[in-house]
């Protein structure tokens, strides 16, 4: 009879653990509810429509001696995210400078090898955007 005993230990447990499974999706059940009831203020939902994506896309102005050229044409450059499209970069760069970008181009900078003394190492690879802007505004990269 022992040997029964085992199976009976086994079907108990199965249905204590469905007993617990449906209480969890029960608690899931209400907080959705609660959740759905809760009225959203207005300055709460425009905050969420305004989602900052700058942080995310920008990472810093690319600043040496043709990008410095480029910025007396109106055309400024940044470094920016791998992952990140021409739109996101206009969005973006109108977002923190508060300009009209008029086109934006893309470049992906490949890694470069490079050596200190007997060490081998890799430079990062990199992309940087080359933006363009309206006529008459412009942005301030490095105070002065």
């Amino acid at each position: 009879m022992a040997i029964l005993d085992i199976f009976k230990k086994k079907k108990e447990k199965k249905e204590k653990e469905k007993r617990e499974a449906k209480k969890t999706e029960e608690k899931k059940e209400e907080k959705k509810e609660e959740v759905l009831e809760k009225p959203v203020s207005p300055e709460r939902a425009k905050r969420k429509s305004e989602a900052k994506i700058a942080p995310l896309i920008l990472e810093a102005p690319h600043i040496t001696e043709k990008a410095t050229f480029l910025a007396e044409g109106n055309q400024y450059v940044f470094k920016v995210s791998p992952r990140a499209t021409k739109p996101e970069i206009k969005k973006a760069i109108e977002e923190v400078y508060g300009v009209d970008v008029l086109k934006v181009r893309i470049i992906k900078v490949s890694r470069k090898r490079r050596r200190v003394g007997r060490t081998v190492g890799w430079t990062k690879r990199y992309k940087k955007a080359i933006v363009k802007i309206k006529e008459g505004q412009r942005i301030e990269i490095l105070p002065r």
